[in-house]
């Protein structure tokens, strides 16, 4: 009787850690928000997309209001065209604008919806007007080393008095 009630206890935790797993295998795959709610498309066309990827959460005062669908890219624009499908629990006015944002340092990309005030509401096949590329942390460092390279060059051409202000032309 002891063996049989050891096994079921190793039969027990083997069932448990797979769970533990498929649950884990949801997370990482961004599925477990699916509420299986309907959806509305819209459009929005940004410059840079950095990480973003599909089925990255599109959030609103930081609840999931939807999931990309799709990325293209445009020939014509030479711009990336996002597809985010909306829950049609949440509706959200024409002039909303929608911004790619990074949760923490170096965390997930997703998308940002920020509310305007426009009486009409946003339906199926819409575009947003007001779109917010995202920030590529490479870019950003180049531009702080180029401004301080910049800085140290004019240090050179500044008036012998200290004063950084007064530049000798």
């Amino acid at each position: 009787m002891e063996r049989t009630t050891l096994d079921m206890w190793v039969g027990a935790f083997v069932v448990g850690g797979l769970i533990a797993l498929l649950i884990l295998a949801f997370k990482v795959g961004n599925l477990s928000g699916y509420d299986g709610s309907e959806t509305y498309k819209v459009y929005g066309e940004f410059e840079n997309i950095g990480g973003l990827k599909i089925k990255a959460p599109v959030k609103s005062s930081g609840v999931v209001v939807g999931r990309v669908s799709d990325i293209q890219f445009d020939n014509k624009t030479f711009q990336a065209l996002v597809e985010i499908r909306l829950s049609k629990n949440y509706q959200f006015p024409k002039d909303t604008s929608a911004s790619i944002l990074t949760s923490g340092l170096l965390g997930e990309q997703y998308i940002g919806l920020e509310a305007g005030g426009d009486e009409k509401n946003l339906k199926n096949g819409d575009n947003f007007i007001l779109t917010q590329s995202a920030m590529v942390m490479e870019q950003l460092i180049g531009q702080f080393l180029f401004s301080k390279a910049h800085d140290e060059g004019g240090d050179k051409k500044t008036a012998q008095g200290g004063n950084k202000k007064a530049v000798v032309q």
